[in-house]
């Protein structure tokens, strides 16, 4: 009489696959940020280098799709390893959550009229600001920074733009004054990491003042709020 086969045993994924199939956290998307964000201010990635791995960092939505981000950087912290037969540690409690930060449009228009934006907002690369008989007021203590260079084109006609940034970022540029002024006070960050803010344009028969406001300290860099 034949005997029966023993049936085979079902074969397991590697720890690694399975690690990389893990959901990543925030924590985990901030630490790929800090270190891509270090390779920057070292010159190993361009700018535009830097920009679209931050932008994949957070959106990542696994450990296997953050991995590849930093792999060819020397600060690249290796594969991921973690024991699954062990239960994650308790997150450190946190602080009250921060509201979400506004997307808003690259630009602002106010004529005879005024446009403000301030509080939590995201700022990109590029933002355009044009008042005509009105004013335009672009306060930038609070935002969110996703780029570390941003550049303010302004054009103010008979009419006014203000811009206010954090006392810890660079702040550079000038323009043209006709019949108006047009003043940008200034400074370079001690810190190497931090966002360069760039100002240029022109005012006619009115006025342009971009200055740090004393007081107010950045708290977030290049970091996008997560949709999912």
């Amino acid at each position: 009489m034949q005997k029966n086969a023993p049936a085979e045993a079902p074969v397991k994924a590697p720890a690694t696959d399975l690690a990389a199939e893990l959901r990543a956290a925030d924590a985990d998307r901030e630490r790929v940020a800090d270190l891509l964000r270090d390779a920057y201010a070292e010159g190993r990635l361009t700018a535009d280098e830097h920009a679209e791995r931050v932008e994949a960092a957070y959106n990542a939505r696994t450990f296997g799709e953050l991995e590849p981000l930093t792999r060819d950087l020397p600060s690249h912290p290796g594969p991921i390893r973690h024991d699954l037969s062990k239960p994650p540690l308790a997150a450190p409690a946190a602080g009250p959550a921060l509201p979400p930060a506004r997307a808003e449009s690259p630009s602002m228009v106010a004529v005879f009229g005024a446009a403000v934006r301030k509080g939590r907002w995201r700022v990109g690369s590029r933002l355009k600001a044009v008042a005509v008989f009105g004013g335009v007021e672009i306060d930038l203590t609070d935002a969110v920074f996703e780029s570390p260079e941003v550049v303010i084109e302004v054009v103010a006609v008979f009419g006014g733009v203000e811009v206010r940034v954090p006392e810890n970022v660079s702040l550079h540029g000038g323009g043209t004054g006709i019949f108006g002024g047009f003043e940008v006070r200034e400074q370079t960050s001690a810190d190497p990491h931090a966002p360069v803010v760039r100002i240029k344009g022109a005012a006619v028969f009115g006025g342009v003042e971009a200055r740090p406001r004393r007081g107010k300290q950045l708290k977030e860099w290049v970091r996008r709020q997560l949709d999912h």
